[in-house]
């Protein structure tokens, strides 16, 4: 892999412009008062590296609506012999066309936050384990993840809790440290060769690296105490059925949804086939287990038409079914949107410590 590099702030989009020639660069943007992941143009976008993202950037890989094909019904030539039931084995049957959607541009996701490189790894045994999806599987292999290391973590920000860090360098390709004057960055992967070439690139400077480590450091300790969340996972399994405890967290809950929009690891989706005149496309697009209509059945019948028992399957994934299937990893990152954006202040953080002190209580009672 490439020595570590370093380049000035004020080269950025200069090198941004150098890889928007040949791949697609997505970077957070100022937009609206928001910070989002855009695709960066020179001309009108500057790249914010001092404000949190608003959303995650999972879009980029796992689109919030994408074609899986589009299909055409081609006409069959009407002839008036065909009506004949003689000769009704020979005429010719309808054919219908599929095309597939082109293959993914390479493409670089700059500035994403540690704990949005960590929601792609997360997504990683969904798509590509048991179950190959290929338009999951093209877009992964073309992408490379440059990593943003969080030198100032925001109050709701809990990437220590999950076995994350705010300079996470399990999960990206390239972990870039902000020096205040520059950025140090680090290729963690062979997918960094990619971008690593340019001239604006400097080698490290030789105390770069104590640097870093310093800053990292600083971040971890601002996020504070790590609280224990050993055995999570069957805490949660023990209060399945603890009405009380799930009814009184979710009676805030407006059932908006924006927590599952906003989050890195939510993968979850609905398959609708939109067509007109004899044409049509397939499309993919997200959904959210805290929505109603996630689990209506065609009958009538509804298992989870109550908030509180969908906001116990949004936590429960997260912190227990999920870790179960894949080697004890939590399926939450701990980037703490869902808190900062939740219009009613749900703090899942709150949910979970909650949850390993009821357990505590219900096991205490079991055993006498």
């Amino acid at each position: 892999m490439s020595a570590a590099k370093f380049i000035a702030h004020t080269d950025v989009p200069a090198w941004l412009a150098e890889l928007a020639a040949s791949m697609r660069v997505i970077a957070p943007v100022t937009e609206g008062g928001n910070v989002l992941y855009r695709e960066f143009d020179s001309a009108t976008n500057g790249v914010e590296l001092n404000r949190k993202p608003t959303e995650s950037a999972k879009h980029v890989l796992f689109p919030r609506s994408e074609a899986l094909f589009t299909f055409r019904k081609e006409p069959v030539p009407f002839a008036p012999d065909s009506l004949d039931p003689a000769t009704e084995e020979d005429s010719p049957a309808p054919r219908m066309t599929l095309t597939q959607p082109e293959a993914p541009k390479p493409t670089v996701v700059f500035g994403m936050l540690c704990c949005d490189a960590g929601g792609v790894t997360t997504f990683d045994p969904v798509y590509g384990g048991r179950y190959q999806d290929p338009y999951y599987l093209q877009k992964r292999e073309a992408t490379v993840l440059i990593a943003k290391a969080c030198n100032e973590p925001l109050k709701t920000c809990f990437c220590t809790w999950v076995g994350s860090d705010p300079a996470n360098k399990r999960d990206a390709d390239i972990l870039a440290t902000d020096f205040g004057n520059g950025l140090y960055l680090e290729a963690l992967t062979e997918r960094a060769e990619r971008v690593l070439g340019s001239k604006l690139l400097q080698d490290a400077p030789a105390n770069a690296e104590a640097k870093a480590e310093a800053l990292h450091a600083a971040a971890r300790e601002a996020i504070g105490e790590v609280p224990s969340l050993e055995g999570i996972d069957n805490t949660l399994t023990t209060l399945f059925d603890e009405r009380d405890f799930w009814w009184s967290h979710s009676a805030p809950c407006l059932a908006c949804g924006i927590c599952t929009n906003l989050c890195p690891t939510c993968h979850c989706f609905t398959i609708t086939d939109e067509k007109a005149s004899g044409a049509g496309v397939r499309l993919r697009s997200w959904d959210t287990c805290m929505a109603a209509l996630y689990t209506l059945e065609a009958s009538g019948h509804n298992p989870r038409g109550q908030k509180a028992a969908r906001l116990r399957n949004r936590v429960g994934h997260k912190f227990s079914y999920f870790l179960k299937n894949n080697n004890g990893r939590i399926s939450c990152q701990g980037c703490g949107r869902c808190i900062k954006s939740c219009p009613s202040s749900v703090d899942i953080r709150r949910i979970v410590l909650d949850a390993m002190k009821k357990g505590c209580a219900v096991k205490e009672a079991a055993n006498g």
